[in-house]
């Protein structure tokens, strides 16, 4: 079923894909998006906010242009580092392509988990999103927001591991539906995301478990108000599944601050919230992320 899904999905994006794409090179236009409406390029890749998937195009294009972004994101935690590296390009401001690595660094944890001092878990995420109705910034006087569906194919390593733990595949897919509108007379951005998915925290410790393996709804929202024409402030809140029986898995949130010290660049920082990550309690710390865009 997931595999007649997977196929489905990566047909009608393949579709829009080519529907996408003018007939004509040369009536390509780059750069023409308010700075900051594409957001900025989450941990798994897609544009959005830090954790949070958005229904908006990564990169400066308009509907006759292909942008795109790149991205470094690191963020420490007490007993844990994450690091998250890609790109992304948009097509038309129809169609996103994103890749992301993630390494997650277990430190001196990883010792005490039976694991060895400094292991790390890895992850390949390869994904697809597709605007189908809306635009964030031109469509102000209709209460319709942008929406989105996409899909995130998984790749983890170290499948003896997440065996071990509980789980039941070392790859998966997560699908989901994104809308964002951006009120632009009060310089607010609202953003909910529906995201199917049975990641073991967020993928890197395998898909499904020996609690649950069921593809389950879990929920994405974000909050953001821009102060000036190149800041914006704001909060995310995302639940998750826990699919494991050795460590319960919890929600996570940050609040955040982006600036866009250049048309190109964007700074971003954030206190963020992980909860608990296999049995180790407390991880919250600070994230810093720096994206490229064209």
């Amino acid at each position: 079923m997931t595999s007649l899904l997977a196929s489905l999905a990566a047909s009608v994006l393949g579709v829009a894909l080519l529907a996408a794409i003018p007939a004509q090179a040369s009536e390509r236009r780059q750069g023409g998006k308010l700075v900051l409406t594409d957001g900025i390029s989450t941990v798994e890749g897609a544009a959005g906010g830090g954790l949070a998937t958005w229904s908006v195009i990564s990169g400066a294009e308009t509907k006759d242009g292909i942008g795109g972004s790149v991205h470094a994101t690191y963020v420490d935690l007490p007993d844990f580092d994450l690091a998250s590296f890609g790109g992304a390009v948009g097509l038309s401001n129809r169609v996103e392509l994103s890749y992301a690595y993630q390494s997650f660094d277990t430190r001196a944890a990883g010792a005490a988990l039976g694991l060895g001092r400094g292991f790390t878990f890895r992850q390949d995420i390869l994904g697809a999103k597709l605007r189908l109705v809306g635009d964030t910034v031109y469509d102000q006087d209709k209460l319709l927001p942008q929406i989105a569906i996409g899909m995130q194919y998984k790749i983890a390593s170290n499948g003896p591991v997440i065996r071990a733990i509980g789980g039941r595949a070392v790859r998966g897919v997560d699908f989901y539906a994104a809308a964002t509108k951006l009120i632009l007379s009060k310089s607010l951005l609202i953003g909910a995301t529906v995201r199917f998915t049975k990641s073991n925290q967020f993928g890197l410790l395998g898909f499904g478990g020996d609690r649950n393996n069921h593809y389950r709804p879990q929920f994405e929202g974000s909050l953001s108000r821009l102060l000036t024409s190149n800041l914006v402030i704001g909060g995310e809140y995302r639940t998750k599944p826990s699919n494991l029986g050795f460590a319960r898995e919890q929600n996570v949130w940050d609040g955040f601050a982006a600036w866009s010290f250049d048309r190109h660049a964007t700074l971003t920082a954030a206190y963020t919230d992980l909860g608990d990550i296999a049995t180790v309690r407390g991880q919250h710390g600070a994230l810093v992320s720096l994206q490229g865009r064209f």
